[in-house]
């Protein structure tokens, strides 16, 4: 399996005969066998999840299906595309997708793909924001814990999980959360803002010790993991 960092939460997965794209919206692609299955997923409209630029890929890559969050609503559309809601289950192609609802807006997927199942968070995370409201807060951490508990019993081989230093000393929640009540094997920071040093901050967090060797060091875009 080949994993290129595009940017912000954008990620290319290539295994086997299929391409994943994930959230893309900066930052450059490779180049694909256009003999492989492509698949592009955009987790909901927001600017930095989506940009229509990715229609144009239809032009390259013949083979080529969309699975949008439903509140993605530009128009036009190429003639391959899937919308779809949170907690549903799709067959598209040779995939099978499985949706969450977001803590933000749109969807989360669990992607299985062949013999390995991948996840990419979108923008669910646990959102903890110290200028709102203790019932805000508290709303949050119930949505999200309600939705990795839907995780429970599946290995996760890949997972795309939000580490966000805006979020100041709860910068860490969301995936600590993901990692200690999922079975995953190996979790990318993503929506990091550029701010790449906010891994060395959780490697150095007591509270990660007994994950952060499945922590994957994003810390530029176009990096390339290469993994078994």
């Amino acid at each position: 399996m080949k994993i290129t960092y595009l940017d912000h939460s954008g990620f290319a997965v290539e295994y086997k005969k299929y391409v994943l794209i994930f959230d893309w919206y900066k930052g450059k692609l490779p180049e694909f066998d256009s003999e492989k299955e492509i698949y592009v997923f955009s987790s909901h409209s927001h600017y930095d999840h989506f940009d229509r630029k990715i229609f144009e890929l239809e032009n390259i890559y013949p083979n080529i299906r969309y699975v949008l969050s439903a509140d993605i609503t530009e128009k036009p559309v190429p003639s391959k595309v899937w919308f779809v809601i949170a907690d549903k289950e799709y067959r598209i192609g040779n995939l099978k997708v499985q949706t969450l609802h977001s803590t933000d807006a749109g969807v989360a997927f669990l992607v299985y793909v062949d013999d390995r199942i991948i996840y990419h968070a979108g923008d669910l995370n646990w959102w903890h924001w110290e200028e709102e409201s203790e019932y805000y807060n508290e709303q949050m951490r119930m949505d999200y814990q309600k939705e990795i508990h839907k995780l429970k019993n599946i290995r996760i081989d890949v997972a795309f999980v939000p580490l966000d230093p805006r979020q100041e000393e709860q910068y860490y929640w969301g995936l600590d959360y993901f990692m200690k009540h999922t079975d995953t094997e190996l979790v990318f920071p993503m929506h990091m803002w550029g701010h790449y040093e906010v891994y060395e901050k959780l490697m150095n967090n007591p509270q990660a010790e007994s994950y952060k060797e499945h922590v994957m060091h994003v810390k530029v875009p176009g990096q390339v993991f290469e993994l078994p």
